[in-house]
């Protein structure tokens, strides 16, 4: 399974958090640019990393989407 770093979690919670706000709210082009911004910033710190590291993106991605939505509990 793939190991996404520390980094590339941060960016993909900051990607999940600005689109949970964005969403809450009615739409607007300029009201979801933040989102936008925080999801494009993220893929390419996927590509990035994965090029770095010889991962799979696609696996790298879905580790780091799983790392920030479905936490393992602590102590397992």
């Amino acid at each position: 399974m793939a190991k996404p770093s520390e980094n590339l979690i941060n960016l993909c919670r900051a990607a999940v958090e600005a689109h949970q706000t964005v969403t809450a709210q009615p739409y607007t082009p300029e009201g979801w640019r933040p989102w936008m911004d925080a999801a494009e910033t993220f893929q390419a710190a996927v590509t990035a990393e994965a090029e770095a590291t010889g991962e799979g993106r696609y696996a790298l991605e879905q580790a780091a989407k799983k790392a920030v939505l479905h936490p393992e509990p602590d102590g397992e």
